[in-house]
This record gives C-alpha cells, structure tokens and sequence, in this order.
C-alpha cells in the first residue's frame, strides 16, 4: 500500500504566537473519502468543522505529524542567525516530518504548499535534507489545489488556534496575533506601555514590534 502526503502550515505571518507545520498522510484511495466528508483549504471550513474534521483522520486511516515553531527560532530565522531565512526554516521543519515518517511508511507523493513565490527552489531546498528519496510536488496555493494539503492545513490551524487559545489564559486577549487585527494592535500598544520589551510570545524580528519600539 503506498500513502501520498500533504505538508502545510498555520500562522508563518503573525507578530504573535508560533507557526505550526502539518503534515497528513494516508492511503491514495482514501483521497475521495477526504473529499466527501468536505476536507479543503481551511480557509473555506468553519472553526468548528475544522475542528472536527481534524478528530477524525485517525479514523479513517490517516496519519498526522505535527511540528511547532515557537517566536524565538522564527526570529532567529529571519535574521539569518539559525537558518539562511524563513523559508529555509520552513523547508528543514517540512523534510524533518517527511524523514520521520518515511521511516516507516511507504511514501509514493508528497504534496506541499510552497511559501516561496518561486516552488522548485523551496521544493530543492526540502529535497536536500531528505534522508529517503521521495518524490514532492511543490506549489504555491497547494492547499487550494490538492486534498490532502487541504487536510493538512486544517490539522495546522486547529493546532495553532488550540496554542493561540491557552497562550489567552496567560496574556489575555490579544486576537488573532496578527499585524492586520486591531484587537491585536491595542494588545501590543498596552504591553508596550508597561514593559519594555515584547512578551516571550511576540516574533520580535517583525517590523510591527520594531515600529511600536522605534526601532
């Protein structure tokens, strides 16, 4: 029995909280069982279908492999300290799930979602690290494109909502963590009235922290 895979992620674009790297594998004959019980690019799928769908890929046969990328390694990312970039970052995390995996499953395709705007150079970029040759298909949009990215891209949202939902418990309602939310503005604003660096949870590396800092 061979398994195709799909590997996409959740949250790269964020000032606050972690990215998180999904990957899904099953049976190629399970693609249709995917798609009737309305597996697609979580974009589309309500928080609670998302949720939902996300229980029950072990039912059917399919595997998860998750990965968390906590603030601290994106910014070391970005500043070329750790890993040449983000996307060199996100290509080690994408072949460590691959190699993991492969160790003991049978995979035929991969599929991925690329971050690059140019697919064959992330695509060499994940190829190099692999420790089992496998074959990858990656595109930009995947998770629009193929099921089982779509799948996959449900599995890394309700992770990071689930993350993003306890790191509230502690900090308080930031919103959804990115640039673009208002409510997660006011949050950065207010910290950065009482404390004189971004909290542990913040990517301090992106220029919204940077602007609120004067930096």
């Amino acid at each position: 029995m061979s398994f195709i895979a799909g590997i996409d992620e959740a949250g790269r674009g964020p000032m606050i909280g972690p990215m998180v790297i999904a990957m899904v594998y099953c049976p190629g004959e399970k693609l249709k069982l995917l798609a009737s019980l309305g597996f697609k690019d979580s974009k589309k799928v309500a928080p609670s279908t998302r949720r939902r769908l996300a229980k029950i890929l072990p039912s059917i046969g399919c595997g998860v492999e998750k990965v968390i990328v906590e603030p601290h390694l994106i910014d070391c990312a970005v500043k070329g300290e750790c890993y040449q970039n983000l996307n060199y970052l996100e290509a080690a995390m994408a072949a460590g799930l691959i190699n993991k995996v492969a160790q003991s499953i049978p995979l035929e395709t991969v599929y991925i979602d690329s971050p690059d705007p140019v697919p064959d150079r992330y695509a060499e970029a994940v190829k190099s690290l692999l420790k089992i040759p496998v074959r990858l298909v990656v595109e930009n949009h995947a998770d629009e494109k193929y099921i089982i990215v779509g799948a996959a891209s449900i599995v890394a949202k309700v992770e990071r909502d689930s993350i993003i939902e306890e790191l509230k418990k502690t900090y308080g309602d930031f919103g959804s963590g990115y640039p673009s939310d208002p409510k997660t503005k006011r949050f950065a604003v207010e910290w950065l009235k009482k404390n004189p660096e971004p909290p542990p949870i913040a990517r301090k590396e992106w220029d919204s922290w940077k602007k609120l800092l004067g930096k």
